[in-house]
């Protein structure tokens, strides 16, 4: 499950870095609020990504897709991207739960 989770945080941070510019440039929100929020959002899913093997990851990830969503106040497209990738996580965990599943019942 980890390395489905870490996936999709990964290409998350990259999407939410990349969403900086188009908040400077659509929004009237200040520039450095921007910087430090969706700088700082996606920082957190790639140490979220590290933190993925602690009893709690997957609840600090999950927090992670609710607050990418709400950029979408900000950037009206992260509306629809927090939602993409808000149903990756969802599947991440769920397929990711089975595949480890999987290799407990295989293993003696």
């Amino acid at each position: 499950m980890r390395m489905f989770c870490a996936s999709v945080l990964f290409f998350e941070a990259i999407i939410v870095a990349l969403a900086i510019p188009v908040a400077l440039t659509l929004s009237d929100v200040d520039g450095a609020l921007v910087g430090w929020i969706l700088g700082g959002l996606a920082l957190a899913c790639l140490i979220c990504a590290g933190l993925l093997g602690r009893s709690w990851g997957v609840g600090l990830g999950s927090v992670l897709q609710v607050c990418v969503f709400l950029t979408g106040f900000v950037v009206p497209t992260m509306f629809v991207l927090g939602l993409m990738f808000g149903a990756l996580w969802v599947a991440a965990v769920y397929y990711g739960r089975r595949v480890d599943a999987i290799k407990a019942a295989r293993t003696p």
